[in-house]
């Protein structure tokens, strides 16, 4: 792409698209007493993800855009874990029984601050409320700063098979910019005993468009993370919003990297991930060709959740926790987001939900083709209107983004048969936002484009 086009299109405003409708469309107009209804709708044979949201951290990144807050102390932890058990039993009393699960995902913040034996009790309880799979993938979130052998061990003890470790960069200017200083042997540590512990699979998060990041700074970081070989890279550009996460402006904004720099970032260290026989998997996330993710694009099966891109074909996915989001056939849920009255909630006896949105037709038509950009680049119209007992009439509304976005020479059409052009796949989330009849009801909401 050219440097002109990429100014056009770099800064605009998209989300992420993890679901359709984005999160800032959720109201107050569904609550409790449709999440309970929901639940109790799901038939038996259905197939469940679960993802638990742990919102604390022992420090604070600056550049962080998830929902959590700082504590040194253990005691509200603890308080959090016993809200969080109660939350699955609340959840699973509304079942029409114990259903089946594939996947479990421990998010934050930072999980595995409620320590080993907390976690272990909470995995206990999920096998005792759903039916886990022998061969369920129960993944956490770890920082390698505080990733101590025991916890580790533990981790592994209760089922973990897949652990993502935030390593962001490894340049040490870039990490003081963003407050977290993370040295390479940290990391490198952390592997070592996961997978002596007996947890294979292991990701690592990489962020571009930080202050003071450069090209050869990413380049860098990349060439010291394939040292350590792991199955998964997910490669986030940062998302600047001080407006929305007030620790945000703590950050010069001097010295980040502009529209073209950010690009170039991307681009970079795509390239070396690919020249190290890493797959492209969708916008951002790279694997091993052997991974589970990799194979799940080549058979068609790949999927796009509040967790990224997943191999997860579960029917419904329950959210627990302060903020977690739940996504059923019916529609979301969001919980409260206030950890306080998350749990007051909870003790008493209240489904913790504070908002949702239930979805209609056109939001189920719309939410797949979306994925489909997003997973594959490409989308069938024709096949998939079929699919939803409609014509690709209904998605009129999109032709004119579509035929702009033509002219720039961003995607192509092949009959119904929508396409990305291959050297504009950073620019996936700016031709599924085409698709998005609710984007302009919540304008400056998102992430920049690229």
């Amino acid at each position: 792409m050219d440097a002109e086009l990429i100014s056009k299109y770099e800064a605009r405003q998209v989300p992420r698209y993890t679901s359709y409708p984005t999160a800032p469309h959720f109201s107050a107009a569904v609550g409790a007493a449709d999440y309970a209804r929901w639940l109790a709708e799901l038939p038996a044979e259905t197939r469940l993800s679960l993802y638990l949201h742990v919102p604390f951290c022992r420090s604070m990144c600056w550049y962080c855009g998830c929902h959590t807050r700082i504590t040194g102390r253990d005691e509200p932890v603890a308080g959090y874990a016993g809200a969080l058990a109660r939350e699955v039993q609340l959840v699973a009393g509304h079942l029409p029984g114990p259903l089946a699960v594939d996947h479990v995902h421990w998010g934050g913040g930072t999980p595995t601050i409620v320590g080993a034996g907390a976690f272990a009790a909470l995995m206990a309880l999920l096998r005792r409320q759903f039916r886990l799979s022998d061969d369920a993938e129960i993944a956490v979130e770890i920082d390698p700063r505080r990733a101590e052998p025991e916890l580790l061990r533990g981790l592994a003890a209760a089922g973990v098979t897949r652990a993502s470790l935030g390593v962001q960069t490894f340049d040490p200017a870039v990490q003081q910019a963003i407050n977290r200083v993370q040295s390479f042997a940290q990391t490198r540590d952390a592997v070592a005993a996961l997978r002596a512990a007996g947890v294979r699979g292991i990701n690592f998060d990489l962020l571009y468009g930080l202050p003071k990041q450069t090209v050869e700074s990413c380049v860098a970081t990349v060439a010291q993370a394939i040292e350590l070989r792991p199955d998964r890279f997910a490669v986030f550009g940062y998302a600047h919003v001080p407006w929305m996460k007030k620790h945000q402006r703590l950050i010069d904004e001097t010295v980040l990297p502009g529209g073209r720099e950010r690009f170039a970032q991307a681009q970079a260290i795509g390239e070396r991930l690919e020249a190290a026989g890493y797959v492209r998997i969708g916008l951002d996330h790279f694997a091993h060709p052997e991974d589970p993710l990799a194979r799940a694009l080549r058979d068609g099966t790949l999927r796009r959740n509040f967790q990224g891109y997943t191999t997860d074909r579960a029917d419904a996915l329950l959210g627990f926790g302060a903020s977690a989001i739940g996504a059923l056939p019916q529609g979301y849920v969001q919980n409260i987001v206030q950890t306080g009255a998350y749990e007051r909630a909870v003790a008493a006896g209240e489904l913790p939900v504070a908002r949702g949105l239930a979805l209609g037709p056109d939001d189920r038509l719309r939410r797949d083709v979306i994925e489909q950009i997003m997973c594959y680049g490409c989308v069938d119209l024709g096949a998939l209107s079929a699919r939803h007992w409609t014509c690709p009439a209904a998605l009129d509304d999109a032709l004119p983004a579509l035929e702009a976005l033509q002219a720039d020479g961003i995607v192509e059409w092949d009959g119904a048969v929508l396409r990305v052009r291959d050297e504009a796949a950073p620019l996936l989330r700016t031709v599924a936002a085409a698709f998005d009849s609710y984007l302009s009801r919540a304008p400056g909401r998102h992430s920049r484009a690229v």
